[in-house]
């Protein structure tokens, strides 16, 4: 027994100096693991206590040495004081200019590198200025300085001059349709295919979303009508200004898509970002797409200017296409730093081309996003979230489209304080699930196609202060429909409609139907794609829901209502309101002006319980209800009417029809109030 304690002691004593030598050499090398070591306290940290976020870049290469003014580029003076470029200057090769001087190309120069893709970087510490009817020709230009002039008429032109588009892109169009080339729009497409929308045709495609807030890609290239001759416009350079205090433009910026003539396609429009605390003057600036037979699409600009009004003017627009005048490139996009705003401009150029939109940035949110000026744009994800701070507007044209055209399935939720439609439409393939404060539409159409699919069948707008319809406005939908708020629906007057299959409005504080404008459901002219809602045609009795319905005004789409007004103060209809089954729950006041219809005429059950019978040579009798349904008759052969059913205490049942579910000639009874 004491051999055996003191062998279990010497064991003991081995493994304590074993683990205490192993600590002490841990603790000691600690700085060494920390690397490597996912345990440590600051790796915990990052793991369970940060949000994850990708590893930082790898930083730009170096660059070359800064040439000299004199030796280099022909000039008087130096780059650490001020340098002069006096003449024509034809470069070669990228240069890299630097200094702690002033840099000025005086009037009338020409400062050109005409290479595919060449690059002049310029970075001093003093002023820049670009003279009268000056101009610098390059791939790409950069110019980091403390104030920057470009006077009138001179120009920093790389349109058409870009080097390559980033890799794993699909900018330049395939095939020798000549179709433009993409960027931050598509490319235009003249081929017209059978089956086929116009927008379901494209040239090149959009890329470089991600950096659209500071862009630095290339523009592509148009695409040929030709296998032996490339016709194709080039792709629009990259203009990139940090300026530190003023820039004054009264020249031009430009990083224009090529021009691709009658037998190519334009090139899209490149990058142009902007960095300044105040910017003026009446010049321009354009990353616009190259005109062609086909239309290139617009590139990306980016402004991150504290002081600046609408002076110079920025284009982004997409180019002409010579082959099918009505469809021009897609717009690229604008992006405002300081307010945060995206906007896609087409410059009232006719398109049937898209500007995609994907992922929109949650930290920070964009404030305002705006599609204007028949600008086409297009979220086409299987499910997407649009979330701004502020505004979302679509105006003169403008053209927002969820999904896709041919497969409804999608769902997207739309989130922001405004959303202003004024001679625009928004397209939902799927499901909407929108969330604003306002809503206001202007000559504008809002359609919903919720397709075949139950998942996406019920789509809902909830808009918590005001929702205003003038000049013909539309809201619709093929499948189920809830709009909800708290403060005034105002449908204004003639031409103004809201209508689905299944329609419930509930919440709102007042609802107003103007003379002529129309509350519908369900649809008058519904495709065969359309949610068709159940009526409950062979019951007698009443359907339970209208003799004790749910409180919570949800779309319920196994309810029996057609159209539901639920929870609302005061109603006002001077317009029409008709559906199958029209079901006010809750209303304190309804009031029916002169000029004011609720109707269910027509809107019952073709066939129904008390259906008419027809007779071999098509005769056909009344349907009845509350009565028993008229005679039909023919050459002494007659045929008896519906019978007579329902309640007369609590009407609550559908009228019948004639009965003869198959023909075109058909009719409907009534439906329910």
């Amino acid at each position: 027994m004491a051999r055996f304690h003191s062998r279990l002691l010497h064991f003991f004593t081995f493994f304590f100096s074993f683990f205490c030598t192993t600590f002490v050499i841990g603790l000691s090398s600690s700085s060494f693991q920390s690397d490597f070591w996912i345990t440590d306290s600051d790796s915990e940290g990052l793991l369970f206590h940060q949000d994850y976020s990708p590893p930082a870049p790898p930083p730009p290469p170096p660059h070359a040495p800064s040439v000299s003014c004199t030796d280099d580029l022909g000039g008087v003076g130096s780059l650490d004081s001020t340098c002069k470029i006096v003449a024509d200057l034809n470069l070669t090769r990228d240069v890299y200019i630097a200094g702690k001087g002033n840099f000025y190309i005086l009037p009338g120069v020409r400062f050109h590198c005409p290479i595919l893709g060449c690059s002049i970087t310029l970075n001093i510490s003093g002023n820049f200025s670009l003279g009268e009817n000056s101009t610098i020709v390059a791939g790409t230009f950069e110019l980091a300085a403390y104030n920057a002039s470009f006077f009138n008429g001179s120009a920093v032109n790389t349109t058409g001059w870009a080097g390559d588009p980033p890799p794993q892109t699909s900018g330049t169009p395939q095939g020798v349709e000549g179709a433009g080339g993409g960027h931050g729009g598509r490319g235009a497409s003249c081929l017209v295919e059978e089956g086929k929308l116009p927008e379901d045709v494209w040239g090149g495609d959009a890329y470089s979303w991600s950096s659209l807030q500071n862009p630095s890609s290339y523009g592509s290239k148009g695409g040929s009508t030709s296998k032996e001759v490339d016709y194709g416009g080039g792709g629009g350079g990259r203009v990139r200004m940090d300026i530190k205090e003023f820039l004054d433009v009264n020249g031009s910026l430009l990083a224009e898509g090529g021009d691709g003539g009658s037998k190519g396609g334009g090139g899209s429009g490149g990058s142009v970002y902007i960095k300044a605390h105040k910017m003026t003057g009446g010049g321009g600036i354009s990353a616009s797409g190259g005109n062609g037979f086909a239309g290139g699409g617009g590139g990306r600009v980016a402004v991150d200017v504290f002081s600046r009004h609408d002076e110079p003017t920025i284009y982004v627009h997409g180019g002409i296409s010579r082959g099918c005048s009505k469809n021009a490139g897609a717009a690229g996009t604008l992006y405002d730093a300081v307010p945060r705003s995206l906007n896609v401009n087409n410059y009232n150029l006719s398109t049937d081309t898209e500007t995609l939109l994907l992922e929109f940035p949650y930290q920070p949110l964009w404030t305002n996003v705006y599609i204007r000026n028949c600008a086409r744009a297009s979220v086409p994800l299987l499910w997407s979230r649009v979330q701004v701070q502020g505004q979302i507007s679509l105006l003169c044209g403008g053209v927002l489209s969820f999904g896709l055209a041919h497969y409804a399935t999608s769902e997207f939720e739309l989130l922001a304080e405004e959303l202003l439609m004024s001679d625009s439409i928004i397209k939902v393939y799927g499901a909407l699930r929108m969330t604003v404060k306002i809503f206001l539409m202007w000559n504008s159409k809002m359609l919903i196609d919720g397709g075949e699919d139950s998942t996406v069948a019920t789509s809902w707008l909830e808009a918590s202060n005001l929702v205003i319809l003038k000049e013909s406005s539309v809201i619709q939908s093929n499948a189920n429909l809830g709009v909800h708020g708290q403060g005034l629906l105002n449908l204004s007057g003639s031409g103004d409609k809201i209508q689905a299959q299944r329609l419930v409005l509930s919440l709102f504080y007042s609802i107003h139907v103007g003379p002529g404008s129309v509350l519908r459901g369900p649809l008058e002219d519904a495709s065969s794609y359309a949610i068709t809602p159940k009526l409950y045609c062979e019951l007698q009795d009443c359907p339970i829901e209208l003799l004790h319905p749910p409180e919570d005004c949800n779309v319920n789409s196994s309810l029996s209502f057609t159209l539901q007004i639920c929870r609302v103060e005061d109603i006002t209809v001077e317009g029409l309101i008709k559906g199958s089954v029209v079901h006010f729950h809750r209303a304190r006041t309804i009031s029916v002006q002169s000029s004011g219809i609720i109707s269910a005429s027509g809107m019952g059950c073709i066939g129904g319980v008390g259906k008419g019978n027809f007779l071999d040579n098509g005769i056909g009798s009344g349907g009845g209800h509350g009565g028993k349904g008229g005679l039909g008759c023919y050459n002494s052969s007659c045929v008896g009417g519906g019978n007579s059913y329902g309640n007369s205490k609590l009407p609550c049942e559908l009228g019948s029809g004639s009965g003869n579910e198959s023909s075109a000639d058909s009719i409907a009874g009534g439906g329910i109030i």
